[in-house]
This record gives structure tokens, sequence and C-alpha cells, in this order.
């Protein structure tokens, strides 16, 4: 099963991350660049969870977004995906430091198909490189705005 974890640091306020991290609005595909709008639906919307397929061509998944504003924590369980299986899915945790916020992310996959294996082991050799700057270059944007 692979695992991977890193931390981003932002100027943002945790409460701005989680708002970021919980927009399923139209615009969602626009922030992250792995979602694209053909592959993205908002099944269900709550308070603090929400139902949603969100990928592109090469893997979607669908994934039930849990918050909890007050410990600062998000997650999101994989229900359904081309790639991976149940147990797979991410948890971010989100500390105040200092002057913004820190970021900590830990991605869990079990792969339920091939091409989800081949990825899979790329995960631990640069996962945490390539999504950690993925994340931050999100983060980065919206501290102009």
């Amino acid at each position: 099963m692979p695992k991977t974890d890193f931390t981003v640091h932002t100027s943002l306020a945790p409460s701005d991350v989680l708002a970021l991290l919980t927009d399923f609005g139209p615009g969602r595909p626009d922030t992250w660049p792995s979602i694209d709008a053909s592959h993205y639906t908002v099944h269900e919307l709550g308070p603090s969870s929400a139902d949603v397929t969100e990928g592109n061509a090469m893997g979607w998944e669908r994934g039930r977004y849990t918050w909890d504003a007050a410990a600062g924590t998000v997650t999101v369980d994989t229900v359904e995906s081309n790639l991976w299986g149940p147990g797979s899915g991410w948890l971010y945790r989100l500390t105040p430091a200092g002057d913004g916020t820190d970021v900590h992310v830990t991605l869990t996959r079990v792969a339920s198909s091939f091409k989800g294996r081949l990825i899979g082991a790329l995960i631990p050799l640069i996962g945490a490189r390539a999504l950690g700057k993925q994340l931050g270059s999100v983060l980065r944007k919206a501290e102009t705005r």
C-alpha cells in the first residue's frame, strides 16, 4: 500500500485553506490542475461533507470528503476509482504556524488496477515532491487573491 506524507506552508489562515480545500463550486477544475471539467461531478454537498467525482483522463476517483473546522482536518475516502480501491484516500491536517498554516498531507493508495499499481509504485519515490509542488502552487495562487 503506497503512502506518502508531505507538508506545505502557506501564509493563508487555516480557515482560508479549509475553504479552498472544500470549495466544490464550478471553478474547482480551474483551481486544481489535476481536475478537468469533464471528470468533475458533485453528487452531494452538505455543511461538513461532500460526495465528489474528480480527476482527469489518466485517473479519477469518487471521494467522500468530510471536514472538521475545529480540528483543522479534511479527510477524503475513496469510494470508487479507475485506479484506487477501498482504503485509499487523503488526510489534510491544518496547523496554525507563525504567519499562516502548515498543511500536512497524508496520501494512501491501494491499487485496484494494473495502471494503479504502476502509478502506486511511483508514489513513495516522487509523490511527496510532485504533490507538494502542486499543492504549493495552488496555495500561492490563492494567497494572491
